[in-house]
């Protein structure tokens, strides 16, 4: 019989999340631009904290330093924080020079 704790949750992130703090402006279809903050990175996705008026499976495109502009679409949406998963990963050199310009910190605990 076992008594460990059972997680409920399986992380299913594929790549290093590093601590960012990047405001922007989202461009939408439909809303047009909605300002928003991308507060962690990695190189397949970012979450925002913010209002985001989106539902789940819509698109946006953001600009991010060393990338230029990428779509993302919305993955999910709680408490005002929203994920993101990109439309392409980014290349590791590019990725790396960009949480560089971003003043970005690696995941903490060494979460990968």
């Amino acid at each position: 019989m076992s008594r460990g704790a059972k997680l409920a949750v399986v992380e299913k992130r594929q790549a290093a999340r590093h601590v960012v703090s990047h405001p922007t402006i989202a461009e939408h279809r439909h809303l047009g631009d909605i300002k928003t903050h991308i507060v962690n990175i990695s190189a397949n996705g970012f979450m925002t904290e913010g209002d985001m008026p989106l539902a789940k499976g819509e698109r946006i495109t953001v600009r991010l330093p060393v990338i230029g502009r990428i779509e993302a679409h919305l993955i999910w949406s709680l408490g005002g924080r929203a994920g993101f998963q990109l439309e392409r990963v980014i290349r590791l050199n590019e990725f790396n020079q960009m949480v560089e310009q971003l003043g970005g910190s690696p995941p903490p605990f060494g979460r990968r």
